[in-house]
């Protein structure tokens, strides 16, 4: 075994560590860093699988230059030369780059420099635009800066924890189990969850407020007048740490108690509830994520939440504050870098002239812009319309996770000249670059990230760069220097880059910023590499006292103290008579934006292995859609087909479509294709979460299952999604045409030679209409197929299993066809637990025995017992059964 490696997950942005050691010729073994802050040995299903993902397959491995095999000098060079020519031509404003929160802080400053500094135009935006930009806006507009005030440890010391807008369970799973874990310790300890769905996230929760969407800013401005009516402001923090309190107060106190009602969607007893709850409960903590960010209003509802921590002085003591966490493994220290267009490095504002201009002489840069860039919505318009010449994205796939998706995909064809840099050789946006550059993949890369609490880790290598892939940062500091500017991208290596950039964290500081790691300016290569998780500020010559911002003001607005915001509380309309339903996007539990790397593993597939839209029932009711139906989604911009979830758990009139699934995942799938190109004005953020749609039932003829030893072909269907399988691969489909010779299907599907004869088996049932087909070699199975009028009912885990199983004798391959399974091998219903693979009917065989909580469950069974992320799920099952047994 070789030495272990201390580094960070790169999915959310927990920031949890990681321990990863690997044998000479075994697999990798991953497994939570017991000693790192954030997570103290704790991972969620994603984080447990990470060694299944790390491999070549699909790996871009040297640079191609329209499709061909390029080397980097020649790629370089014609990277450097067109977008020179695009600047002389039509200036710097012509040229962009679009970047990822998945790259390291490392890579975003080079970037940033490069662009900011050297090119002269802000026009670099980040995808943590789409997820963190709202947050971003309102910690401004409150604290002066973009200051998140407080740790994770808060969330253990909380009396109250309010989550608003945030399915922690199954996007931030560890800082969830750190919530379950405490509130076991201390049950007094109270949950409000607060979402237009219920959950997995509600298993914790005393109180689910399932608010209408985009009622949050009501809420929170009711919230607001309430706490000042009952007493519960601190009149003393107000006075000496804030300013605007009258006119927040006062804009709050127009709201009618019936308005907060119907923009909410909640009735006068829930509301009260919760309001009496915050307003008595000094140890708040409200934790927010994409269901505040990705909004309209999505500011204001940041700042909605912020007064009513202001007005309390409930921010930056332990166990209280606002706390937004982040989705990505690196968003924050993008944010921290000037990853976004109106910002500039180290938390310096580019709309400030003296900031520009410590910017301009720590760089001694020739020119930095006057004027925020292009965010990324209005980028992608600016791509469309001409305006941009060349542009540059990296690590990020934009054809698929921007809004108005399809638009952005016809302005990549578009635009003159397009690099992608990647780890992927095939992605829906690499398909539309002129140059594509091979880079680092976790593993491989070396630098640092910034998690949700400030708190900064290092990533490092422990795998040998594959082919001629490079970092990053390497990649764009070559262009700087072929641009001319030789002498400010010549780094040895990350660790001088870290170095420059904690100096500039630290240049004219002197307390006027929040952002200060200067400490770490004199550092050298080892001390880097030793790096141990620290958070910020850290500055020169000062050990710091508290990582908590804000308990006794200190904020960083010119007169050092909070501004409230005076929120118009209005909640926009954007449901019709033609598109009556409001749509939801979002995350799965196992994986994890366009599935580029979660796409790889089979455990990670086997928990929900297909796109779907969650229904109401009294919705699927009336749009004549059942469980499992193929159900078309559909607005101005685009449309989709998914496969139909009727639950309770969803909101009447609302449908949520995860955003997970690419071209190359399934026919139609790509839900940001949907998703309105509407932003909210102050941060630029999408929109994600309120779009207004149709769904309606999609009329197929035949539904089919099929499971192969070997990647099937691509079928002629109208919908399918594939997932890969620990022995092949998983197809769904539905056609809305009839198909009329299974066997011809089948070999084309999976590639069958027309001599294979004898070892193909078909059945049909005339009554039912239903017709199956297994194909084997030897006494393996190649594939099978089964197709009927409805959805296919056999059991997805027990038809994977047999690509593993033997099929040696006739009676086995008919038992297959017929699609039951054999006492051998039982079916274990729907995988729940992912990392050990128990499925919901094992589940409910072991509450049957006397197994009736989860604890137990996972002691016969195994499930939960690994990363705890389908806990919530076990103990609904358990609920469920007990519902049904003291009936």
């Amino acid at each position: 075994m070789v030495e272990a490696v201390r580094t960070t997950c790169p999915y959310c942005g927990v920031g949890c560590g990681v321990i990863v050691s690997r044998s000479d010729d075994g697999p990798l073994t991953v497994k939570g860093d017991k000693e790192h802050p954030a997570n103290l040995g704790r991972l969620c299903s994603k984080g447990s699988a990470l060694g299944e993902t790390v491999d070549l397959n699909g790996r871009l491995l040297h640079p191609r230059i329209g499709g061909k095999t390029a080397g980097w000098e020649e790629a370089l060079d014609l990277v450097a030369a067109r977008f020179s020519d695009a600047i002389r031509d039509h200036g710097p404003h012509s040229v962009a780059f679009y970047v990822s929160g998945q790259i390291l802080t490392e890579d975003y400053y080079v970037a940033n420099k490069l662009m900011k500094g050297f090119i002269g135009s802000a026009n670099i935006d980040t995808n943590s635009r789409l997820c963190m930009a709202s947050s971003v806006a309102g910690h401004r507009r409150a604290f002066g800066t973009d200051t998140v005030p407080g740790i994770y440890e808060d969330l253990e010391l909380a009396d109250l924890i309010v989550l608003t807008g945030t399915n922690l369970a199954w996007c931030h799973p560890v800082l969830y189990q750190r919530i379950a874990a405490a509130k076991a310790k201390r049950p007094e300890m109270k949950v409000v969850l607060i979402d237009p769905r219920r959950t997995m996230t509600a298993d914790i929760a005393d109180m689910h407020l399932a608010i209408a969407p985009d009622g949050d800013t009501s809420l929170f401005a009711g919230l607001l007048a309430h706490l000042a009516k009952s007493g519960a402001i601190d009149a003393d923090y107000i006075a000496k740490h804030t300013s605007g309190f009258a006119k927040a107060l006062d804009a709050a106190n127009t709201l009618t108690f019936h308005e907060i009602e119907s923009a909410t969607g909640l009735d006068r007893d829930q509301l009260l509830l919760f309001y009496a709850l915050f307003a008595k409960t000094e140890k708040t903590v409200t934790v927010y994520s994409q269901g505040v960010n990705q909004s309209s209003i999505g500011t204001d509802k940041v700042n909605a939440i912020i007064n009513c921590h202001l007005a309390t002085g409930r921010i930056g003591r332990p166990g209280m504050g606002p706390f937004s966490v982040t989705g990505q493994p690196n968003a924050m220290g993008g944010r921290e870098v000037g990853g976004l267009a109106n910002m500039l490095a180290a938390h310096l504002d580019l709309e400030n002239a003296c900031h520009r201009d410590i910017a301009q002489r720590f760089w001694n840069a020739p020119a930095i812009p006057q004027k925020p860039g292009l965010k990324a919505v209005d980028l992608f318009k600016a791509v469309a319309d001409g305006r941009i010449k060349a542009l540059w994205i990296m690590a990020t796939n934009p054809v698929d996770s921007m809004p108005d998706a399809n638009a952005v995909r016809a302005a990549l064809d578009t635009c003159p000249f397009v690099v992608v840099s990647d780890v992927n050789a095939e992605t829906d946006t690499t398909r539309h670059a002129d140059v594509l550059l091979p880079s680092a993949a976790w593993g491989e890369k070396d630098g640092t990230v910034t998690n949700s609490e400030r708190r900064i880790s290092r990533q490092r290598p422990f795998l040998p760069l594959p082919g001629e892939a490079r970092p990053d940062w390497w990649q764009m500091a070559e262009i700087g220097k072929r641009l001319g500017h030789a002498w400010a991208f010549s780094w040895s290596g990350p660790a001088a880059i870290y170095v420059e950039y904690a100096a500039m964290t630290g240049f004219e500081n002197a307390g006027s910023r929040d952002l200060d790691i200067g400490s770490h300016s004199d550092i050298d290569a080892e001390a880097y590499d030793r790096l141990k998780p620290f958070q910020w500020p850290q500055p020169r010559g000062v050990t710091p006292i508290s990582t908590r911002f804000f308990a006794n003001g200190g904020y960083f607005t010119p007169d050092r103290k909070a501004r409230f915001v005076a929120v118009e509380a209005a909640v926009p309309k954007r449901v019709s008579d033609a598109y009556p339903f409001v749509l939801n996007t979002g995350r799965v539990r196992d994986h994890w934006h366009t599935m580029t790397r979660t796409g790889k593993s089979q455990r990670l597939s086997a928990h929900i292995g297909e796109p779907y839209a969650e229904l109401h029932p009294s919705d699927a009711a009336s749009l004549g859609i059942a469980d499992a139906d193929i159900a078309e989604i559909e607005s101005p911009h685009g449309r989709v087909l998914v496969r139909a979830l009727v639950t309770p758990r969803q909101r009447q009139g609302s449908v949520f479509v995860p955003m997970h699934w690419t071209d190359r995942f399934a026919s139609n799938a790509r839900i940001d294709a949907v998703v309105a190109p509407v932003t909210d004005p102050h941060s630029g953020q999408p929109a994600s979460k309120h779009v207004a749609v149709r769904p309606r039932r999609f009329a197929a003829a035949v539904y089919g299952l099929a499971v192969s030893a070997g990647t099937p072909a691509t079928p002629p269907a109208d919908y399918w999604a594939l997932a890969r399988l620990s022995a092949g691969w998983k197809l769904e489909f539905a056609h809305a045409e009839a198909v009329d010779d299974i066997e011809a299907y089948a070999r084309r599907l999976f590639g069958l030679p027309a001599n294979i004869g004898g070892e193909v088996i078909a059945y049909e049932d005339q009554a039912t209409g239903d017709r199956r087909l297994a194909a084997t070699k030897g006494k393996r199975l190649v594939g099978a197929l089964f197709l009927a009028p409805d959805p296919v009912g056999v059991s997805r885990s027990w038809a994977a299993g047999q690509l593993a199983a033997e099929h040696g004798d006739l009676a086995a391959r008919w038992r297959l066809v017929a699609g039951r399974p054999g006492a051998d091998m039982p079916d274990k219903g729907a995988i729940v637990c992912s990392c050990f693979g128990v499925g919901a009917k094992e589940i409910a065989a072991a509450i049957r025995t006397g197994c009736t909580t989860v604890d137990a469950v996972g002691k016969r069974t195994c499930a939960g017992t690994n990363c705890g992320s389908c806990k919530s799920e076990i103990r609904e099952i358990v609920d469920e059964y007990s519902i049904v047994t003291s009936e």
